[in-house]
């Protein structure tokens, strides 16, 4: 009997031909327009710019780009590089059921190798299709048991990643088997690394799209792997889970497109903050609130969003992503959780700090219940002259029952490339972009960025 990486493998190796519904395509082409608007301004920020420097050696050589700067890299080094840049400004995409982000992983694996290999744009698609249909299945499969230790995008990552670099790079379903299997042994990322300003998170995601590629490549040359690594009793979902019920993962695959589902990010925060935020923004609109009415905002929601995002004294721009009083504080005084949230005057800005000191939170067993099928806040404001004003949100702006539609998704990459690449350049950018399909070699797609002047960087 097939083991279940080997039945992945079999899909994942499938799709180089395989008839795809145009809805799956054009999430597809989503995903990568939404990748690169949260790649371009992290790609200025450590740590990425930090791993340019010790990758000097794999720098300036090959076919792959670094994103924004356009300059040459080897498959592996753009691929780690990238991957972290993605995952630095925390608005990237979610598979909510899986608590995983995939783009970080599977889109930088994908995209080097393209490039490597001198791929069409409708190739690239079907990579990332492959890369997020197998990594959301096994990271709703392992999770929530997963997640109490594990950060699933540095874990299930390196399967989604390894799935996406195989298709790349055409290989059957036998060495797409071993790239899936040995993605599993290299599997890391441990939660502790954002549970303190580092730059271990984004870390993960670099890893992950690493190892994607890198055991793609080897599997391309006959290394193999021990095809059991998801099922077997010193395996992954041993290991790192409980009960993982291996056949419901593999269920709909083929026929179901996960990619269709995504939560593209509408705030650039950690994602278990958001509905907490749009509950503010409302009430804030509704009732014509401002910040000195303000006696007390309660937030009720899920457990797992108080554990991850419940600093109360933030301090530092990652502090301050994963402070749920912080950005409720700053969706009042400012009117957005975008960019502009976390800069340095904002993380100053007294009022924000006054605010942050009337922000309760509170466990809701009804929402920590639905967790993580269901990210939900109820949300209460007091204010100072005894009115009291309520919220449910029972979903994310941007999750699949609320989606950011084309025209919101394309705002939000102007507003956060625009201030690296310049408005005129990112308007072709981004053109180029929504035709990814029909483009021939991609070899440089990056271009219109690199021949601008960016953050760290000459003309």
């Amino acid at each position: 009997m097939a083991t279940v990486v080997e039945r992945f493998a079999r899909y994942s190796a499938s799709l180089r031909d395989a008839s795809l519904p145009p809805e799956a395509l054009h999430a597809a082409t989503r995903c990568l327009v939404d990748w690169f608007a949260a790649t371009v301004p992290g790609g200025v920020e450590p740590p990425a710019t930090l791993l340019v420097d010790a990758f000097a050696e794999e720098i300036d050589h090959g076919k792959s780009q670094l994103v924004p700067s356009g300059r040459k890299a080897t498959a592996r080094a753009a691929a780690f590089t990238n991957g972290a840049a993605s995952h630095s400004i925390e608005f990237d995409d979610i598979y909510r059921d899986a608590i995983y982000h995939p783009g970080v992983v599977t889109i930088p694996a994908a995209l080097a190798l393209a490039q490597s290999r001198g791929l069409t744009g409708s190739a690239l698609l079907r990579a990332i299709i492959a890369g997020y249909e197998v990594g959301t299945r096994i990271g709703v499969a392992v999770n929530p048991a997963h997640y109490e230790f594990w950060h699933t995008t540095g874990t299930v990552g390196c399967f989604g990643a390894a799935a996406a670099a195989a298709a790349a790079l055409g290989l059957d379903a036998e060495r797409t088997a071993h790239a899936l299997a040995n993605a599993g042994t290299m599997a890391a990322g441990l939660q502790q690394a954002f549970r303190a300003d580092c730059m271990g998170k984004p870390m993960h995601a670099g890893h992950g799209a690493e190892v994607g590629v890198t055991t793609a490549l080897a599997a391309e040359r006959g290394v193999t792997g021990a095809l059991d690594i998801l099922e077997g009793a010193r395996g992954f979902g041993a290991a790192m889970s409980q009960g993982v019920d291996w056949e419901t993962a593999l269920t709909g695959l083929g026929s179901r497109y996960n990619i269709t589902a995504m939560t593209q990010k509408n705030h650039a925060a950690c994602g278990h903050v958001h509905a907490a935020i749009d509950a503010v923004l409302i009430l804030k609109q509704q009732h014509k609130l401002t910040v000195d009415r303000i006696k007390r905002i309660t937030a009720r929601t899920y457990g797992k969003a108080l554990e991850v995002a419940g600093n109360t004294d933030a301090r530092t721009v990652f502090e301050a992503k994963f402070s749920l009083p912080y950005c409720l504080a700053a969706a009042m005084v400012v009117g957005s959780v975008r960019v502009d949230a976390f800069s340095e005057a904002r993380l100053r800005d007294p009022a924000i700090h006054r605010l942050m000191g009337r922000v309760a939170m509170e466990v809701e067993p009804t929402l920590d219940a639905a967790f993580p099928r269901q990210r939900a806040a109820i949300v209460e404001i007091e204010t100072t002259d005894g009115e009291r004003h309520t919220h449910y949100a029972p979903t994310r702006k941007g999750d699949p029952d609320a989606p950011l539609s084309d025209a919101e998704l394309n705002d939000k990459a102007r507003e956060l490339m625009a201030p690296v690449l310049g408005a005129a350049a990112t308007e072709d950018f981004l053109a180029s972009l929504w035709r990814i399909e029909r483009a021939g070699d991609l070899a440089t797609l990056v271009p219109a960025l690199s021949s601008r002047r960016f953050a760290g960087a000459a003309e």
